[in-house]
């Protein structure tokens, strides 16, 4: 079931109970996926509470954006979907939440797009920390403010103790790319400048580091919770020169 699911649900409860219960449970089990109260619980308290806004605070099973209103912004969309498996959890200078928006963001960023919209899908192994949860969430949350995207639609999925690394994330973009900007990696030249926001190979580092695969001590922290790429990218013309 969808976060937005819960929209029919909501819809027939009376005022005073809906979206307002809050998560007490210390560690995910697996009615935290059944579709029941346990999960109308977590996904209020946990992804709706933090990630509220007007498209997702509608809760049907789909977020709806007005046509014209994209249209504002350009004439193309662009659309990407990535799914992040990382381990650990955290690691320097961010999380799986902090690559999950960052990530997406940056994909749509090098089209030219300017990022609007994410998507957020967890699958969560029983017995996962709630705490853990929050803060990955949290996360999250931080980086699509600072983006300038909003994360309007979701889904939910628990899965028995040993199916899965603790907690899984997918994000979906959705961007709109500016009249006349035309950005791919196919029109790379030899000569154009490559831009980057970071030191090239600074999370492959980060994170054989936090897995000890890697036996060197370093002071690394990977900044995944700014992703300035995505202002700047739809300003660049087709084959930049400096």
């Amino acid at each position: 079931m969808s976060a937005q699911a819960l929209g029919r649900m909501n819809a027939e409860a009376p005022a005073g109970l809906r979206r307002g219960g809050r998560l007490n449970d210390a560690r995910i089990n697996l009615s935290h996926g059944s579709g029941g109260k346990a999960m109308r619980t977590l996904i209020e308290d946990m992804f709706v509470a933090a990630f509220d806004n007007p498209l997702l605070g509608a809760l049907e099973d789909q977020a709806l954006i007005p046509l014209a209103d994209l249209a504002q912004h350009g004439d193309r969309l662009a659309f990407t979907t990535d799914t992040y498996v990382v381990d650990p959890l955290f690691f320097p200078g961010g999380d799986i939440g902090t690559l999950a928006v960052a990530g997406t963001v940056n994909d749509l960023a090098m089209s030219g797009a300017r990022p609007l919209f994410l998507s957020c899908g967890v699958v969560l192994e029983e017995g996962l920390d709630v705490g853990i949860l929050r803060r990955v969430v949290a996360s999250m949350r931080r980086v699509a403010d600072q983006a300038g995207v909003a994360i309007v639609t979701g889904d939910t999925k628990v899965v028995e103790r040993g199916a899965a690394d603790k907690l899984f994330i997918n994000t979906a973009g959705i961007g709109v790319v500016p009249w006349g900007v035309s950005i791919s990696a196919g029109q790379a030249r030899p000569g154009d400048v490559v831009i980057t926001n970071g030191v090239l190979g600074d999370h492959g580092a980060v994170i054989l580091i936090a897995r000890n695969q890697l036996a060197l001590q370093a002071d690394i922290a990977v900044p995944f919770d700014q992703p300035k790429l995505a202002h700047v990218s739809a300003g660049l013309p087709v084959r930049p020169q400096f």
